[in-house]
């Protein structure tokens, strides 16, 4: 009967992450909010679901296998060969910002909540880290300047793994500083986990490199190897497992000639699952009297993060940069707090209390507050902070094409020639280097993942454009861009002419407007572009009208593609425009090649 309890009390989980997820993707709000809230009401609040009674004694251990999985999925995208371009201003912060941060952090908590200075310093280090998960719903929303917005998002990316090295490795000091040999602990435990982690890495790179291990087991074979070098290294010397897949994710994200790509959709995919019902778990455990014991010390404690901790280390850090005194102003306000503090934080707190660390009981919650007020106020006033300081964003004029194929680099070079930001995603890599070669911007992978919800940079993008051989995966994309962008800025290639049959084909408007009014299918366009048909851009006059277009071209206009306005806006040809350019404005269009 236990076992069936347990196994109703897990799918549970399940339905109530899926249904958390799916909100904050309706809200476009960071995940872990909904997250959290949903495993306080289940656990603390109503009593109906209490995880350590349904999971039973091995709970510790998921939820150390669980977070080690989370670091090593985040030390992955730390990629030293695509942040040598980050600005010195994002170094700045993620260095000598988060230093002081820590520093006056760990101050307030150890002076206002009377924590042991081990504990006040690992909370200082907790409360450093961002992450892309909690930045990028946030920029997508408020929307500042490319400037803001690149600052924040590659402050997000970088702090991520970093600062998850940096509070592991504060909590490896902690534990060791409990032994009366503290100096040869710590000493066994980096040697252990920068070894370890690096004979790992480097292993499992020689592996995939020499293509030993098939494509369809080379996710669940890194896994596996995560999994059992985290057990390994804690055999060796308690602890050191974190650290040990941490470093063993950034050796293998920067290893050469080896394609991570189908490790990381899997791991993202793993990475949601895990963090889904991790969350709901630590909240559920949660009891309301640590957040009493609290008090109201805690609220100062906030307080000072948000209005003296932050303000200070931007300030300071930035103050050799050109930001304008507002932008500073700005990226001091917003830095909501996600899943590393989260998950370390709940794992930690377990250990250390074990450990004899009373206080250490009183960090969840401690955590919890901080990440729930930084998500629930910035997400509140960010927008009308932007708006007030003047550095939000007008309308984004950008395009993200969906494909890098032949048709979509000829429409986004066209696109690309009127001084606007143009994106082609493709999870071909063939394609995507002719777009690399033509000095196209792209993002290698599915448009739709969840990586790209993270790691997709769409700032001043404000229109999605599928091009993708495939049309069912246009239209997938399109209904995934629709509720950002808007129905009058996604486009889809869709030929009505094939959809004989209207049971198999999907609604219109439910995925955007269909380009070129459904007259073509990608095989025509791409048949066309072979054949020799070329882009041309020509200006209207009063002397020279459309219909005088018209005439000129007659037989050898294959397909008008956009618009450019006076004021430089582009307007796609699709089914819910009336064509009729004016005088002033460019027609672009493709033309079949002279004979």
């Amino acid at each position: 009967m236990h076992e069936d309890w347990a196994a109703l009390g897990i799918a549970t989980v399940g339905i109530v992450g899926l249904g958390c997820q799916w909100l904050a993707w309706r809200l476009k709000l960071p995940a872990i909010l909904f997250l959290l809230l949903a495993g306080i009401i289940a656990g603390p609040v109503t009593g109906w679901f209490q995880p350590q009674q349904v999971i039973g004694e091995h709970f510790f251990a998921l939820v150390s296998l669980a977070v080690a999985v989370i670091l090593f999925e985040g030390s992955l995208t730390l990629r030293f060969a695509e942040i040598k371009g980050v600005s010195n201003t994002v170094w700045a912060i993620v260095s000598i910002g988060a230093l002081i941060s820590w520093a006056l952090t760990s101050i307030a908590t150890h002076y206002l909540l009377g924590f042991e200075w081990p504990l006040a310093l690992l909370f200082g280090s907790l409360t450093v880290v961002t992450g892309p998960t909690v930045i990028v719903p946030l920029l997508r929303t408020v929307r500042p300047t490319s400037r803001l917005s690149n600052i924040l998002r590659w402050e997000g990316i970088l702090i991520d793994p970093l600062g998850a090295l940096f509070v592991v490795m504060v909590y490896e000091f902690i534990i060791s500083s409990s032994s009366s040999q503290s100096v040869e602990v710590f000493g066994i435990i980096l040697v252990i986990g920068f070894g370890v982690g690096i004979a790992a890495g480097a292993t499992i790179a020689e592996l995939l490199r020499r293509r030993w291990l098939p494509e369809y087991l080379q996710p669940f074979g890194v896994l596996t190897v995560v999994l059992a070098v985290f057990a390994g290294s804690n055999y060796l010397e308690s602890e050191s497992g974190l650290l040990t897949v941490t470093v063993m994710g950034i050796w293998l994200a920067n290893a050469r000639d080896v394609n991570i790509q189908s490790i990381l959709h899997f791991k993202e995919h793993l990475t949601v699952m895990f963090i889904t019902g991790l969350f709901i778990l630590l909240a559920a455990r949660i009891d309301l009297e640590d957040f009493h014991a609290l008090g109201w010390s805690a609220v100062v404690l906030f307080m000072v993060i948000q209005l003296l901790s932050r303000p200070l280390s931007i300030f300071i850090s930035t103050a050799r940069s050109s930001l304008h005194f507002k932008e500073k102003l700005f990226l001091a306000w917003v830095a909501p707090r996600g899943i590393v503090a989260a998950s370390i934080s709940a794992l930690f707190a377990i250990k250390l209390y074990a450990f004899g660390i009373d206080e250490a009981k009183l960090l969840v919650p401690l955590v919890f507050m901080v990440i729930i007020g930084t998500v629930v106020l910035q997400s509140a006033t960010a927008r009308p902070l932007a708006n007030f300081l003047g550095v939000a964003e007008r309308s984004p004029r950008g395009f993200l094409i969906i494909g890098a194929n032949d048709v979509a680099r000829t429409i986004a070079l066209a696109l690309a020639k009127y001084d606007l930001r143009v994106v082609v995603t493709d999870s071909n890599w063939d394609y995507i280097s002719q777009a690399k070669m033509s000095g196209l911007e792209f993002y290698y992978g599915n448009p739709t993942s969840s990586h790209a919800d993270e790691y997709l940079d769409l700032i001043g993008v404000g229109h999605v454009v599928a091009l993708s051989p495939d049309k069912h995966f246009n239209i997938m994309a399109c209904m995934q861009y629709l509720s950002d962008f808007g129905e009058n800025r996604v486009f889809c290639l869709k030929d009505l002419k094939s959809d004989d049959a209207d049971k198999h084909s999907v609604s219109k408007g439910s995925f955007g407007q269909i380009l070129f009014d459904g007259k073509h299918s990608f095989k025509k366009l791409a048949s066309l572009i072979n054949q020799g048909a070329e882009v041309k851009h020509t200006t209207l006059s009063g002397a020279f009208t459309y219909k005088d277009y018209l005439n000129q071209y007659q037989d050898a206009l294959l397909q008008p593609l956009f618009v450019v306005t006076v004021l430089k806006r582009i307007h796609m040809v699709s089914d819910h425009t009336s064509f009729s350019p004016q005088p002033g404005e460019t027609v672009v269009s493709l033309i079949k090649a002279a004979e």
